[in-house]
């Protein structure tokens, strides 16, 4: 069912379109938190340091696509809300043929440059067997990851976000049970846990793109219609690279961020793992609120509705720091038992220095949370640049004060941990700023 986020009450109709979001991309986690906790658990902390630093590795390469993705989704949800059916048919067919060529790329480069990235990501000699059979695998599933992310976010620009929800449901429910049967029943190891994934992304991929091709009456008999105009080009490229540099530019800071990690050994590269996944799913909830917020402003901002984008801006501004403020909270209190999933009790320095991570980046949740709503408002005004200057800003401090803490003898690991709530405190100043700015003018 698509939805109008034109009309309605403003926050309930953010509230019901963002929580089937917020519910599958909880799901989309259980991709990677499966194989840490099968892997971790099953395996010892080595295989568990290959995967999460895996992890780290493909989220940046999923991130290129899913900023691709997003861009083209808030041209898509600007059409809509402008009901410009033709406009809309326009944008598909180019964001289609331009994300799909990407894709392809991307795979390429991802497979001709596997053994350098033992090398980027200083990863141990011990590691990185393991990691390797591991990527081995999992990159074959970027093709999936494409086909998923593009038709999931037509759905969300024209108002769905129930269909995208029930794919990835299944998918991941698919990807544990297979997990638990190519590790735990076939001995495997990692290339089983990274077939279990691969196999469900697929599954979530093709389905999803089953369903919109028969269902939607922007893709049904699309051949007919196939028209590619210079300036849908321009428009979707303007769009879909600049969230996708946003989006990289913050996984390639992850990505340095790693490689610095790994430098401390096997010990913190597995904290590290274990921590970012607690880390990634705690705050995930209020990343899909700002994806969802960016939707209901691109489709309001369609329909010149600036009084509705102001009382939108209002109540996800509370409910996103309502949110962050609470799971700052339990993340800082049940941080012992949340690591105590992810790796055997008797592995006490892992569990010691995960800990040690929580409760300095989990105490800052509302930091993260205030960048996500920008992120998602630049990009609905049609401001993508913005949010790629605030991802730079965020990142360049996060990698260069990590990096500079430390190296000091008295701080050390620690420095990496603290140097990510300050790289987002600095990004929501300049990003309030800005928008303050532009407000008084």
């Amino acid at each position: 069912m698509n939805r109008d986020l034109t009309q309605g009450p403003v926050m309930r109709s953010m509230l019901v379109f963002a929580l089937p979001m917020i519910a599958g991309n909880l799901l989309q986690q259980c991709y990677n938190i499966a194989d840490t906790l099968i892997v971790g658990r099953l395996l010892g902390s080595d295989a568990l340091a290959a995967v999460g630093s895996s992890f780290t590795l493909m989220t940046f390469l999923t991130s290129i696509l899913l900023g691709l993705c997003m861009g083209s989704g808030a041209v898509f949800s600007i059409r809509f809300g402008q009901k410009d059916e033709q406009g809309l048919r326009e944008s598909v067919c180019a964001s289609f043929v331009l994300i799909t060529g990407l894709t392809l790329l991307l795979n390429l480069f991802a497979f001709l440059c596997l053994d350098g990235i033992r090398i980027f990501l200083q990863v141990p000699r011990e590691v990185w067997g393991m990691m390797r059979n591991y990527l081995v695998v999992i990159f074959c599933g970027i093709t999936a990851t494409f086909l998923y992310n593009y038709f999931a976010s037509f759905l969300r620009a024209v108002g769905n976000s129930v269909v995208p929800l029930i794919f990835l449901a299944v998918s991941a429910i698919l990807n544990i049970i297979l997990d638990l049967w190519f590790v735990l029943g076939l001995r495997w190891g990692v290339a089983g846990a990274a077939g279990a994934t691969v196999i469900s992304q697929y599954i979530s991929g093709i389905g999803i793109a089953a369903y919109v091709l028969l269902r939607c009456p922007q893709f049904r008999n699309i051949g007919k219609h196939w028209k590619i105009r210079c300036k849908s080009i321009r428009e979707i490229a303007g769009f879909s690279i600049l969230t996708c540099i946003q989006q990289s530019v913050m996984n390639l800071g992850i990505l340095m961020v790693q490689g610095l990690v790994n430098s401390f050994g096997p010990v913190v590269m597995a904290a590290f793992a274990a921590a970012v996944k607690i880390d990634a799913f705690a705050y995930m909830p209020v990343q899909d609120f700002g994806n969802a917020f960016s939707t209901f402003i691109a489709q309001n901002y369609g329909a010149k509705k600036s009084e509705r984008i102001q009382e939108g801006l209002k109540g996800a501004v509370a409910a996103a720091m309502i949110f962050s403020i609470a799971i700052s909270a339990l993340v800082w209190i049940f941080a012992r038992p949340l690591m105590g999933l992810f790796v055997n009790g008797n592995e006490t320095a892992i569990i010691t220095e995960g800990i040690h991570y929580l409760h300095v980046e989990g105490a800052f949740y509302c930091g993260i949370g205030c960048l996500f709503l920008l992120y998602g408002l630049y990009r609905a005004l049609g401001k993508p640049g913005m949010s790629v200057i605030l991802t730079v800003i965020s990142l360049g401090s996060r990698v260069g004060l990590a990096y500079v803490l430390s190296a000091l003898p008295t701080v050390g690991v620690a420095g990496i941990w603290w140097a990510i709530p300050i790289g987002w405190f600095l990004a929501d100043a300049v990003g309030i700023c800005y928008y303050i700015g532009c407000q008084r003018k």
